[in-house]
């Protein structure tokens, strides 16, 4: 007999964004208790710079028209 256990996250076995929250999330802890608020404040910008570029890797969005959008221009 077998069991279907309801597992968290997308399928095939990917980690959902739970699993990535908490990830970084210990990865801040652990930043800012042994290398300080500093280690902290890194740690979290670099964080937040890879998940906008994964995130715009994920759309299929180039880095150029990102910026031109960004800046308001129009290809």
């Amino acid at each position: 007999m077998t069991r279907n256990v309801d597992t968290s996250g997308p399928g095939g076995g990917v980690p959902g964004r739970a699993g990535y929250g908490a990830a970084s999330g210990m990865a801040l802890g652990f930043a800012g208790w042994f290398g300080g608020f500093g280690a902290f404040l890194l740690v979290a910008a670099l964080g937040s710079l890879g998940w906008l570029i994964g995130h715009l890797v994920d759309r299929g969005i180039g880095l150029r028209e990102f910026l031109d959008a960004l800046m308001g221009r129009r290809p």
